[in-house]
């Protein structure tokens, strides 16, 4: 690709006339030649480009300093970068802003303008959003890639016990660790159905058994299948706060808030049914036993712990949260409507079932979301009319957020893959990096390295760097270290 390329440079002097509107320079962008005219650069005098009308005045060492080679007879830098993401940055000196074309990395994008002295604040907000969710998957692989080595990485300086409880952490924590931590997790799965099953099955009645003062109460095995469950749930609970690096953290995450939800009403009741009786009176006692083993059903929630699917179905409705907004706004403003109408055209019959408006919101609920009991329905021509129309409306008021939704769990399930795939890759690399390009599958070596190193994230100054066109600035201080990362392909 070639543009103007017959032109030439006018004579400059050491007062700087070369930044007269006629100047123009020559630059070859991995084999791109293009033109550029001096008033167009000037526009933004700290870009590299705009360097360059000043450099010539400066002898070689100057020019040399800008751009990777130049040709004194053609007038001609040279620049060993890519031409096609120059070819949007140059966009800047004729129309203000900058756009991405599709295919382009944005990490490798943003790389260029910084190369060009180009501000990011030129780059459109479209654009700006892609390179932000770009930054976000970075991130979220150098975390998992430093998790992992933190795993693999042993501290001599560390104490027995900082050993002994990053052990128990891990064991308890990541099952795909060692193979007794895959028994341990299943165990502890298993003891979720059990419990669930049993608090289920404890409301037969055939199979309680009536007290002395004739209440029904569970059976006794069931009791005692329920207590063993809570034990290894306390147990399980206080392992892993004992040896959780970061406490605080731990004891707000929304997972162990379920656990302790899921424990405490066990502890509670026993308490009050022992000593409760002492302070009131009995029936107020067994009230509130009841309502705390209702609280059971909290348990369930457990199995989010161990099951990917459902804490992508969690994430993804968090990031969904506008859409499911629009869901119950769409259905607040039908459910008014339509029940207030419902309750004027039904008051001219004598039989009427609705009563008043806000008893007519039941029947509005129902009858949007198809569900329809039929406890209360209407019964003039006009009510019935009302009545076809708010479930045809309330058929597409759920059905327009739905789609959104569906597609930020597509979405966010398939950005995890992508992300568990291009930190095994990044391992990978660095294992290979390791071994001075010899190609190695040994996950021993990558340990011993690990045992080497003193600084974190990298363990070993053996650990060498990869040619690529993108890095991670989470995984190293060094900030020349790059990788070729699976999502940037």
């Amino acid at each position: 690709i070639e543009m103007a390329g017959d032109s030439s440079f006018p004579d400059v002097d050491n007062d700087g006339a070369e930044r007269n509107e006629e100047t123009v320079i020559v630059v070859n962008v991995g084999g791109v030649r293009q033109v550029f005219y001096g008033d167009n650069l000037n526009q933004y005098p700290e870009t590299r480009l705009a360097e360059l009308l000043n450099c010539l005045s400066g002898g070689y060492d100057s020019i040399f300093s800008l751009c990777d080679d130049y040709d004194p007879g053609k007038r001609e830098f040279y620049f060993d970068r890519d031409p096609d993401a120059f070819r949007c940055i140059v966009d800047v000196y004729y129309f203000g802003e900058i756009h991405m074309k599709k295919g382009i990395c944005p990490i490798c994008f943003k790389n260029e303008m910084e190369f060009w002295k180009v501000d990011l604040k030129f780059l459109d907000d479209c654009c700006k959003t892609h390179l932000s969710e770009k930054k976000e998957e970075l991130e979220e692989i150098a975390r998992r890639v430093q998790l992992i080595l933190d795993d693999l990485g042993v501290d001599a300086s560390e104490s027995r016990g900082k050993r002994c409880q990053k052990y128990i952490w891990k064991f308890l924590e990541k099952p795909e660790s060692s193979y007794p931590a895959r028994v341990i997790a299943v165990l502890s799965f298993l003891f979720i159905l059990i419990s669930s099953i049993v608090m289920c099955v404890g409301t037969i009645p055939d199979l309680q058994i009536v007290d002395a003062e004739g209440n029904r109460m569970e059976h006794p095995t069931l009791d005692n299948i329920e207590t063993a469950c809570i034990v290894w749930f306390t147990m399980e609970y206080v392992l892993r706060l004992i040896s959780s690096p970061n406490k605080l953290h731990f004891v707000l995450s929304f997972m162990n808030i379920v656990d302790v939800l899921a424990i405490l009403p066990f502890y509670v009741s026993l308490t009050l049914t022992h000593l409760g009786a002492k302070l009131m009176e009995l029936s107020n006692v067994q009230q509130a036993v009841q309502a705390l083993r209702i609280m059971r059903i909290a348990r369930i929630f457990k199995l989010a712990r161990h099951s990917s699917g459902l804490q992508t179905l969690t994430y993804a409705l968090k990031r969904s949260f506008k859409e499911l907004g629009l869901l119950l706004m769409y259905l607040a403003v039908g459910i008014f409507v339509f029940s207030a109408l419902g309750y004027t055209m039904e008051q001219s019959h004598p039989e009427t079932l609705f009563k008043s408006i806000p008893q007519s919101f039941w029947w509005a609920i129902i009858t949007m979301t198809t569900v329809g009991y039929g406890d209360i329905y209407p019964k003039t021509t006009l009510g019935k009319l009302n009545a076809a129309i708010s479930f045809l409306c309330g058929v597409i008021a759920i059905a327009l957020p739905i789609h959104p939704i569906i597609n930020n769990f597509v979405r966010y399930y398939n950005k995890q893959r992508v992300l568990e795939t291009a930190a095994k890759h990044e391992l990978e690399l660095m294992e290979l990096n390791s071994a001075d390009g010899k190609a190695t599958n040994s996950k021993n070596e990558l340990e011993d390295l690990a045992r080497e190193g003193e600084e974190a994230p990298f363990y070993s100054s053996r650990l060498k760097v990869s040619h690529s066109d993108t890095f991670i600035h989470l995984l190293s201080e060094e900030k020349h270290y790059r990788t070729r990362l699976q999502s940037c392909k």
